[in-house]
């Protein structure tokens, strides 16, 4: 599934994208010393590889989101747009693109989480048509990759 929107071609991973991943999410804030973002995606290419999506402007990766679908509840986690690339469209071409991708799966519904203090993050969601769920998020660490 390859898509050209908001002036931006979409693609799935390819493994030479390793490094310019890496760099988005750490230019975007996403990385935290308890995630190795190259455990990350690795462990992503292990399970839906398909669901790894980049964003293209030319030859430059601008923007990724990764995806997954356990059969009830879609997710998505690192969706990142490049500072200088972010209010175009980018980033809700790419939830686009993830929401089809996981309608064609058969997903009815779709979840994320946003780090409480990022307000923009939010407002973005906001925007395009996500709410906020009655709902507690917790969580276990099974492995941890660094300090944390």
């Amino acid at each position: 599934m390859n898509a050209n929107t908001a002036g931006m071609h979409i693609r799935p991973y390819h493994a030479s994208d390793i490094q310019a991943v890496t760099s988005l999410w750490r230019a975007c804030d996403l990385t935290r010393p308890w995630n190795d973002p190259l455990e990350d995606i690795a462990r992503k290419l292990t399970v839906q590889p398909e669901l790894l999506f980049i964003g293209e402007v030319g030859a430059h990766i601008v923007a990724s989101v990764m995806a997954g679908f356990d059969g009830h509840r879609g997710w998505v986690n690192y969706l990142a747009v490049l500072p200088a690339y972010r209010r175009q469209g980018h980033g809700e071409a790419l939830m686009r693109h993830v929401e089809q991708a996981l309608l064609a799966m058969g997903c009815s519904k779709l979840n994320l989480q946003v780090r409480s203090a990022n307000g923009h993050v939010l407002d973005f969601y906001r925007a395009i048509g996500y709410v906020q769920d009655d709902v507690v998020s917790m969580g276990r660490r099974l492995i941890t990759d660094g300090p944390g």
